[in-house]
């Protein structure tokens, strides 16, 4: 372009910065925003405001925040969009002071919080269980004449499901739909999804045949909810039928679908239906992922065929296994008495990358000590208290039947009382 003798303008740089930004690369992205403020090209809030978005992306707050004060004392004016992205930065981290100096910094420059602001302040409120004071930020909007939509509601209405707080939850759905909201499907999903958590799967339900009857398409998401709630009130049946319903109505069933339903068919010890659901997903070309071949492995573990578990783990080639994975084969060893396997998993973890968390030290804690292996029981405890973690309440239970018996030496007893 400048081969050409084109000079490149702010929407030139703003196009680059941005492609920058959206694929990740914010070093760069500043890299060129200092190469122009060298070259003294004229500088503005959205160059300013796309790179401190992406910091905040990044988790570069601090940094982020620097920026905004570099920007400010150049005379560039921030507004609601910069605001937002800090905003919600520092929300992610719960750094809730800072985020009332921004509120209260916004004020002073006569910059309105929109709509944006107050659905991350509602959202993350929400998220952190502090239902009281995101209705105060939802008042506080209304107040100000800001109408919220389907995402404040949607936030709120999560927030009250989270808590098991239906009624709260049916009232501020009620409202929503009473100031000519559109209710749509993830609205209901939300709902539809407290119901089932809390089990009252007649409520759910009459909320799906509800959604149908106002010519609303349940989604993917509206099925797995419900299906899933089903199962947890052991209406396997019901469920089932639902799955044919949803084939029925065009709706193809996800990964997530399929796992709800082999989850359950193994908790049931219905083997023969959960191989022919597996082998259903397979000759859709389904991708089955980490967390369906964990299910299979967990299901063939628990109703003791420990070499076909074995066999499914050993054949996930190119598939990377998190510590969910591992734990589940090392409880299947445990389970069966395989201890010697079961260490040698745990260390063979560690070696490809794949801490152990508290959950793989409890299980393997507990493997040892139901088989009365004390001292390697207490050789993975010392290991688990260095890492920072800690025994749940059956693994110290076990510890505290251990230090009531007469059956350990004094040193364990010592060491025992040391990490009691």
């Amino acid at each position: 372009m400048e081969k050409k003798g084109y000079e490149p303008n702010v929407i030139t740089c703003g196009t680059i910065v941005n492609g920058l930004c959206k694929t990740g690369q914010t070093g760069v992205a500043i890299r060129l925003l200092r190469m122009l403020e060298k070259e003294n090209f004229e500088q503005n809030v959205v160059l300013y405001s796309m790179v401190i978005d992406s910091l905040c992306k990044d988790r570069l707050v601090t940094e982020a925040l620097n920026l905004l004060s570099e920007m400010t004392s150049k005379g560039i004016q921030p507004d609601v969009v910069t605001y937002n992205s800090l905003v919600q930065g520092l929300c992610n981290f719960g750094r809730w002071r800072e985020v009332t100096t921004l509120l209260n910094e916004m004020g002073q420059r006569k910059v309105m919080p929109d709509v944006q602001t107050f659905n991350i302040l509602v959202n993350t409120l929400c998220k952190e269980r502090m239902l009281i004071e995101a209705k105060e930020v939802f008042d506080v909007m209304i107040q100000r004449g800001i109408d919220p939509n389907i995402v404040t509601y949607g936030s709120l209405i999560d927030g009250y499901c989270l808590q098991n707080r239906l009624d709260e939850a049916v009232k501020t759905f009620n409202m929503m739909v009473e100031k000519g909201c559109s209710t749509g499907v993830v609205s209901y999903n939300i709902l539809i999804n407290g119901y089932c958590k809390s089990k009252k799967i007649d409520e759910a339900k009459r909320l799906f045949h509800e959604m149908s009857n106002k010519g609303m398409i349940p989604n993917v998401v509206t099925y797995n909810t419900l299906i899933g709630g089903l199962c947890r009130v052991e209406r396997v049946q019901t469920a089932l039928e639902l799955f044919n319903t949803m084939r029925a109505c065009g709706q193809h069933p996800d990964p997530q679908t399929y796992a709800i339903l082999l989850d359950d068919f193994f908790k049931n010890r219905r083997i023969a239906e959960a191989i022919a659901l597996f082998l259903e997903m397979e000759d859709k070309r389904l991708n089955c992922d980490i967390v369906i071949y964990s299910i299979l492995i967990d299901g063939f573990c628990n109703v003791g065929e420990l070499t076909t578990a074995r066999e499914i783990f050993s054949g996930l080639k190119g598939l990377y296994l998190d510590v969910w994975t591992y734990t589940i084969m090392i409880k299947g060893f445990c389970k069966n008495g395989l201890l010697d396997k079961a260490s040698e998993l745990l260390e063979k973890m560690d070696g490809n990358g794949c801490s152990p968390n508290e959950h793989t030290y409890n299980i393997i804690i507990h493997g040892f000590l139901q088989h009365r292996e004390t001292s390697k029981a207490m050789k993975y405890l010392k290991m688990m208290v260095d890492k920072g973690f800690s025994t749940n309440a059956t693994t110290a239970a076990l510890f505290i039947d251990l230090l009531s018996s007469n059956q350990v030496d004094e040193n364990i007893q010592e060491l025992l009382r040391k990490f009691g």
